[in-house]
């Protein structure tokens, strides 16, 4: 198996890579290092995998067909994690996140088809079932209403990938991943955004009276999540599917502020703001599925994994002298 993984610089894909390269899986890269956050970051993130002779990093964008023509002809599988990520941004950008997210999406199913690719998997997110009342979210329950530009994104994406496995039997497993976070997390995410606002002794903005509730979702048990995805598409072809990758637990916005502040050994100063248009009051994971067609079996807890990424986030400040 040769795997085209798209967003190969971001903080999910550049540690799917080096998992992958270590189960000597060879990988083509693929990421445009866009300036939605500091390049220099995505930049560091690929070091590891860059070292391996099985890695080949190609920088353009999924939505530029001539870049997608070089990529190499032994890719057999796609992996597409590339995204314009962020529930908030596309309120204020709807046009670029149509473009980003369905249009790419539409580009790469295209190149699937062309090149003879079969085994598709694809990043979606908890975002699609907007604020539905019933918990725990399952993936057969409705997601027509989204209430963010980044959300209908995402759920066209599934839509266009089932189109393409009845059209074509392009198997397609659609991963909705809920809220991660670990070492190498985003900066603008609110468990990063948060820690480097605490350490310098500044206030956190509290969108809402922090009742809000997350299915955080460590990034060692996303990664699991992801390689039996990988085996399933493998194993079943011609099959579409939805699945969701969460730990199936969840954590309010204050008890998440307070575990920061716990772990890091700082009393956190909030500043109260109102709710944000397009911010949903909770995800929460129904991963049976997962546990049945994936061999899904998340492990890590809440303040285990608030450590590990505290650990990498005072030992990136060393190396980066800040």
């Amino acid at each position: 198996m040769t795997v085209l993984l798209t967003g190969a610089a971001g903080f999910i894909a550049s540690q799917l890579a080096e998992r992958l390269l270590a189960d000597s899986c060879p990988v083509v890269g693929l990421d445009n290092f866009d300036d939605f956050y500091d390049p220099a970051i995505k930049e560091a993130n690929l070091t590891r995998a860059l070292d391996h002779d099985a890695f080949d990093l190609v920088r353009g964008d999924i939505r530029d067909e001539s870049a997608l023509a070089s990529l190499p002809e032994r890719i057999d599988t796609i992996v597409h994690i590339a995204a314009r990520a962020g529930v908030r941004p596309s309120i204020a950008q709807p046009a670029l996140y149509y473009d980003v997210n369905v249009t790419g999406t539409l580009k790469l199913l295209e190149f699937a088809r062309e090149r003879g690719i079969t085994r598709f998997v694809f990043a979606s997110s908890s975002s699609v079932y907007g604020n539905n009342e019933k918990t725990p979210f399952a993936e057969a329950d409705p997601v027509d209403n989204p209430i963010s530009p980044y959300a209908a994104s995402k759920k066209a994406g599934e839509l266009m990938s089932h189109a393409y496995t009845h059209l074509y039997g392009i198997t397609c497993l659609c991963l909705r991943f809920f809220t991660v976070y670990g070492p190498r997390q985003r900066p603008d995410l609110a468990i990063h955004k948060f820690t480097r606002l605490m350490a310098a002794g500044k206030e956190i903005p509290m969108f809402g009276d922090g009742s809000s509730r997350r299915d955080y979702t460590y990034i060692e048990d996303i990664l699991q999540g992801v390689e039996g995805a990988l085996e399933w598409v493998g194993a079943n072809p011609g099959v579409n599917e939805v699945v969701n990758l969460g730990e199936s637990r969840t954590i309010s916005l204050r008890e998440m502020i307070d575990v920061l502040g716990e772990e890091m050994g700082v009393e956190p100063r909030i500043r109260p703001l109102p709710e944000q248009p397009g911010d949903v009051t909770r995800t929460y994971a129904d991963i049976s599925k997962a546990r049945k067609l994936l061999g899904y079996d998340p492990e890590w807890e809440f303040r285990e994994g608030i450590k590990a990424f505290l650990e990498w986030f005072h030992e990136r400040r060393v190396e980066v002298g800040s």
